[in-house]
């Protein structure tokens, strides 16, 4: 599998780093990785999406395979290049793998059958981002009703609040005085 040619591309990397054996090439696969391979130790419930999501994103990038789910690497045409075509198969299929292994079973049965990472990736951001605005409201009512308690400064701040904090400022559809509330709070 590491000497097979890397299907040509716009997505792929240059000419000088065809070869599968290079880390940088995105169908670069490792001893180690493999369709059973679990990325995130938390899997996806449908109550943690956005959590999930950055986890998964985090570990996809690091395994340099993020293009599969964003849409970024495109299948080559079977016809006039099969080599390429099966050795982006055998990647999307790993990266498919690997989310379906992420996430509950009730959601798995829901997006094993879809062609491409990038398709599951899709729907389960559709099906799962929706609920963005209720969980705005409940971080915001967590960091209303937080207390310190027996926590010292420092524990109570970089623990509860400051994870808040960072989960609110993650999401795009934030009010505008979140952050000032923030500050207000220190």
């Amino acid at each position: 599998m590491a000497r097979d040619n890397v299907p040509p591309s716009r997505s792929n990397p240059s000419k000088s780093d065809n070869s599968k054996s290079n880390v940088s090439n995105p169908f670069f696969t490792h001893h180690s990785d493999h369709p059973g391979l679990v990325l995130v130790s938390k899997p996806l419930n449908g109550d943690n999406y956005t959590g999930w999501q950055r986890a998964m994103t985090l570990a996809l990038n690091s395994k340099n395979k993020l293009g599969f789910v964003n849409g970024s690497i495109k299948a080559p045409s079977a016809e006039s290049n099969p080599k390429g075509y099966a050795t982006w198969s055998r990647c999307n299929d790993m990266v498919h793998s690997w989310i379906v292994n992420t996430v509950s079973s009730e959601i798995a049965d829901s997006i094993i059958y879809y062609p491409t990472a990038h398709e599951v990736w899709e729907d389960l951001c559709e099906r799962f981002s929706q609920g963005i605005a209720p969980r705005i409201f409940e971080i915001q009512l967590d960091i209303a009703s937080l207390k310190q308690e027996q926590q010292s400064i420092s524990a109570y701040y970089y623990t509860k609040l400051k994870s808040l904090w960072d989960e609110l400022a993650s999401y795009s559809e934030a009010p505008q005085g979140t952050q000032a509330d923030q500050q207000k709070l220190m």
